[in-house]
């Protein structure tokens, strides 16, 4: 069975690069690696994401959930480092690279651990979560994701997200509709969506 990059445990051989990208006006420097998502560049969803992601109205900690080696975490932990910024993902691969990556743009404002979903998350009341969903993992997971996030913003807190139209876009409106009552669609390029949900 061919691994993804959400396995816990990647048993592809490693592979490291190191590359330098522009990210909200910031230059930061990143390792990758074999058996995480878009190694070889900020991938350009991940890209959309943390350049259309305004800074919320409300005080509070943000969250990163799926944050691979850190581009979007960073990106914003970088340009709000008044904030803490929480990264989470299920790979354990991933986490080691995001770790590094935060040390070695010296961005010190992040807590970065692993959390299937949202399930090791114990913090409540975030202002912002930001996910680029694992699509591949299948709609039961990836609406796991959008229904914990909800329980674990505060009021006025937003979970932002990005998809593809073809992925699932659609869908994933009607879902936030839902739950979250209010869903804008922020931004609109090469077939990805922008989505905020606020919480009400």
């Amino acid at each position: 069975m061919s691994e993804h990059y959400y396995t816990k445990d990647p048993k592809v051989k490693s592979d490291p690069k190191e590359w330098v990208a522009e990210l909200r006006g910031k230059t930061l420097r990143f390792k990758t690696d074999a058996g995480v998502f878009s190694k070889g560049e900020v991938d350009f969803g991940s890209r959309l994401l943390a350049e259309s992601f305004v800074e919320p109205g409300t005080g509070g900690n943000i969250l990163d959930v799926g944050c691979g080696y850190g581009p979007i975490g960073l990106s914003i932990a970088a340009s709000f480092p008044e904030r803490n910024i929480h990264m989470v993902d299920v790979n354990e691969r991933a986490l080691a690279l995001a770790t590094y990556n935060s040390k070695q743009n010296n961005i010190m404002n992040t807590m970065i651990y692993q959390s299937d979903a949202l399930s090791a998350v114990i913090s409540e009341g975030f202002s912002a979560i930001l996910t680029n969903p694992p699509i591949r993992a299948g709609k039961e997971t990836v609406f796991k994701i959008y229904d914990e996030a909800y329980s674990k913003l505060k009021a006025g807190g937003e979970l932002w997200v990005v998809i593809q139209k073809k992925q699932g876009a659609p869908s994933t409106i009607n879902h936030l509709e839902e739950s979250f009552g209010t869903v804008e669609t922020v931004e609109k390029k090469r077939g990805y969506f922008i989505l905020k949900a606020s919480k009400s």
